[in-house]
């Protein structure tokens, strides 16, 4: 489709880059989780303040919403919310050292983007051992 001004015929403009051109960088998928993360931290807010007024309503109400948590789905989801929880703590970190004027070159960029998903996982990890050894 060709614009006209009274001047002329104007060549088309190009269409904007999109994800079938750009390859994904690390730094690039990580702002994306970073934002996935903090949407679901409202949802597994909901399951926190659910544990919160059942730990205030008494221990038979406790008891059902702990029936819930201790199947296998409820323990998935338990763990899924520690991971998005640990890794929004974790891309927030890296959001922060970015604020103060620090660690804009590539190579620490990508240091922090592939640490941040490392440090997730092991923080999860860390999380769920403590509390397979009955830490908690």
């Amino acid at each position: 489709m060709e614009a006209t001004s009274g001047r002329g015929v104007r060549p088309e403009r190009p269409l904007s880059p999109h994800l079938q051109i750009y390859s994904p960088l690390i730094n690039m998928v990580m702002s994306i989780m970073h934002r996935i993360t903090g949407a679901a931290l409202y949802a597994g807010s909901l399951l926190l303040a659910w544990w919160l007024i059942a730990a205030a309503s008494g221990p038979d109400y406790y008891n059902y919403v702990l029936s819930w948590f201790a199947t296998w789905p409820g323990k998935v989801v338990l763990l899924g919310y520690t991971w998005v929880l640990m890794h929004h703590m974790m891309g927030g970190l890296r959001h922060f050292i970015w604020d103060t004027g620090h660690g804009y070159d590539l190579r620490t960029i990508d240091i922090l983007s592939w640490g941040t998903l490392a440090a997730s996982f092991a923080l999860t990890a860390i999380i769920w051992a403590f509390v397979a050894l009955g830490g908690i």
